[in-house]
């Protein structure tokens, strides 16, 4: 596996022991490296990892050992294994206060707990990329508009180094287009497996595409990713508004009674998310920019079923 620009390795040491949160019943005696309460399910052999101490004995190689003397784990992929689908904006907001980087960061973190795992993950980004565009990253601002969307495929734990350039190398521009990713979300072939949406959700399209991403039959989570002068701005006097994702600049006077109303609204609107995703049994973790990625993946994360 290459050198993980996004993720220090103390965290991926610990990530390794986690795995991705599902509420679906795998069909095989082991999928990847899920255990399954259920037995019989055609099993593939996949490949080779070391063994650590907590393995089952019974998956040592002994051919391997006979060969090489080194302690050799089997690995076998099922019809069924775990599909993750990665869903994260690309927007124009993205782009403000870190928060493109804070989402690359928590994706290639969940992305390699599934790759550790034998699970097969699939990177979506929207907005997508326009017709006939290359779909490189680094288009400019305005190409993801009216696009399918389009997905990177990674499988195995050496696809680990590549998962974390494709997400270090996104850049944000367009206009957030959350309603047209779900629904083509939804068009894409495969089992429902997981989805996971990396988003602000600084759309009016947010409630409704949250209710639409379920009807896969899958699980969802949504990981929130926000800023803290979003949600406390230090703003004062006679000011222009300006929205990166296009439109007119909008004239505001900002005292402090129009600062605390702001505020209000905005726990209002975490709330309504929070309890909208909770409502739909979605898992739901609020990371802000800044946050330590670590402590909110083992904290959070975990608390939410996310990861397990």
């Amino acid at each position: 596996m290459r050198s993980a620009p996004l993720l220090p390795e103390r965290l991926l040491a610990r990530l390794e022991r986690l795995q991705m949160g599902t509420r679906r019943r795998l069909a095989g005696l082991l999928v990847g490296e899920h255990r399954s309460p259920l037995r019989g399910a055609s099993l593939e052999f996949s490949d080779h990892r070391p063994y650590t101490p907590g393995d089952d004995v019974r998956r040592i190689d002994p051919h391997v050992y006979a060969r090489l003397d080194v302690l050799m784990v089997k690995l076998f992929q099922a019809e069924d294994d775990l599909q993750v689908r990665l869903l994260v904006d690309t927007s124009a907001s993205m782009g403000m206060f870190g928060k493109l980087d804070a989402a690359a960061r928590a994706a290639a973190a969940l992305g390699f707990v599934a790759l550790v795992r034998r699970d097969q993950v699939s990177v979506h980004t929207f907005p997508a990329p326009a017709p006939g565009g290359s779909g490189a990253p680094g288009a400019a601002p305005g190409a993801g508009m009216g696009g399918a969307l389009r997905a990177r495929r990674f499988r195995g734990r050496n696809a680990a180094g590549e998962l974390f350039d494709h997400l270090g190398a996104l850049t944000p521009g367009g206009h957030t287009s959350f309603l047209a990713a779900a629904r083509d979300l939804l068009n894409q072939p495969g089992p429902p497996g997981l989805t996971v949406l990396v988003s602000d959700l600084l759309t009016a399209e947010w409630a409704t595409g949250i209710e639409r991403l379920p009807a896969r039959g899958g699980d969802v989570a949504v990981v929130h990713v926000l800023a803290r002068p979003e949600l406390d701005p230090e703003l004062v006097g006679d000011l222009d508004l300006h929205d990166v994702e296009g439109g007119s600049p909008l004239p505001a006077s900002c005292s402090p009674d129009t600062m605390k109303a702001y505020r209000q609204q905005v726990n209002a609107w975490l709330d309504e998310v929070a309890g909208r995703c909770r409502s739909r049994r979605i898992g739901y973790v609020r990371l802000l920019a800044d946050d330590d990625l670590e402590a909110v993946l083992l904290g959070a994360a975990r608390h939410a079923e996310v990861l397990v």
